[in-house]
């Protein structure tokens, strides 16, 4: 193991779990695993899935629904200032054609 690849313990739904990553993962990787705890332990408290496995399955599911969702929205916006930068470039060009003239 190198000097920078440490483990780092983390909690999720009362169990510990170990990974190994440089430092600058770690806080992504505490951050990551204190929302997964936190997605999981709602899905425990709200529903009747008791197995720690379809409870995990579960909150995977629905953050990656989320994922998908973020997404589709990004695509959807870049698509719409692509689309207004274009618009604007022509009426620039058309603007700049009209003084030529």
């Amino acid at each position: 193991m190198s000097e920078e690849m440490k483990p780092i313990s983390v909690m999720i739904l009362d169990r510990e779990y170990q990974f190994t990553c440089g430092p600058e993962e770690r806080a992504a990787l505490r951050e990551a695993a204190e929302l997964l705890d936190a997605r999981m332990r709602e899905i425990k408290a709200n529903g009747h899935l008791m197995a720690l496995e379809r409870i995990a399955v579960m909150a995977a599911l629905n953050m990656s629904d989320e994922i998908i969702k973020l997404r589709k929205a990004g695509v959807t916006r870049t698509e719409t200032v692509d689309r207004k930068i274009r618009m604007l470039a022509d009426q620039l060009d058309d603007a700049l054609a009209g003084s030529i003239d």
